[in-house]
């Protein structure tokens, strides 16, 4: 596979674009799959995933898709013949996008049993977050690798999907209650924050440690969005562990001028001498966030 991999949305293919096959979606790297329905590695990362009916264990709710992982089914019949590992190359990749917060590009299918897909060729039904992983028994009877994923792209007429600050979704399902779950969405910037730090956390230092990869957090000093309006630019991110992203989010502490820790911590924030932040997010923060 000569092409190479995107993240996030491609020029000129906006959500809700129809393709009549795949090879269409292959000279743009949309999709760079002819056959599989992952395209992606446990190095980089998966950039999307087509749902075309060809896993019995899929579940589709529009904005909350629980996709089935790859190998050990039989294309004829559909039907799971033998148990999924980690160790495939999609799987693995789906588990880099959870621990990178990727975006992922989802596609439906003609032959994708559901409401949402298209009655011929393929449509675009935009940018996904993976925000669970596990493994569970099959229709089957055989371990399958399963991943959740929630719908984390802009289009405004969607209406399934209610956002709260930064990083927390919650979305009301067909037939079943609500569900409250937390997107972890990283740009191309926050993830150069990331690596800078070698994923330790500027507060604790800590390194988590996970199975394909170490795992920290891109944290926005302002907030990005409505009423904040912050940048997602390299001067107001932040490199945190979990759960000093959320104490930061929630003004459970703040950063002063000289870049001390104020509020409910006390110490220095740890910074690479090429990582400048914006004084204007550090007072927004201690102005309008720690007072929360």
């Amino acid at each position: 596979m000569s092409r190479q991999i995107i993240f996030g949305e491609i020029e000129g293919i906006p959500e809700g674009t129809w393709f009549s096959g795949r090879k269409e979606m292959m000279l743009s790297s949309f999709h760079r799959k002819w056959g599989g329905g992952i395209d992606g590695n446990p190095k980089d990362g998966v950039a999307a995933i087509v749902l075309s009916g060809g896993y019995e264990d899929d579940e589709d709710n529009g904005d909350e898709i629980t996709y089935t992982g790859a190998g050990g089914n039989e294309p004829s019949t559909k039907k799971q013949i033998k148990d999924q590992d980690w160790n495939n190359t999609g799987n693995g990749g789906l588990l880099k996008s959870m621990n990178e917060g990727l975006p992922v590009r989802v596609i439906r299918g003609f032959q994708h049993k559901s409401d949402y897909s298209p009655s011929t060729g393929y449509v675009y039904s935009g940018l996904y977050s993976v925000v669970d992983a596990y493994m569970a028994i099959g229709k089957s009877g055989f371990q399958v690798c399963k991943f959740k994923l929630v719908y984390s792209g802009d289009n405004s007429q969607r209406k399934s999907i209610e956002e709260v600050e930064l990083d927390y979704s919650v979305k009301e399902r067909r037939t079943k209650s609500s569900t409250i779950l937390r997107v972890v969405r990283d740009s191309k910037i926050a993830r150069s924050v990331k690596e800078l730090y070698k994923h330790e956390c500027q507060v604790c230092g800590i390194v988590i440690e996970s199975k394909k990869g170490r795992y920290a957090e891109g944290a926005h000093i302002k907030p990005l969005g409505k009423p904040h309006n912050g940048e997602d630019s390299v001067s107001n991110l932040l490199c945190l562990c979990p759960n000093h992203h959320v104490m930061l989010d929630k003004g459970v502490f703040s950063i002063s001028k000289e870049l001390n820790l104020i509020g409910g911590l006390n110490g220095e924030l740890k910074m690479n001498t090429s990582h400048k932040l914006d004084p204007e997010s550090l007072d927004y923060h201690r102005e309008q966030i720690l007072k929360l």
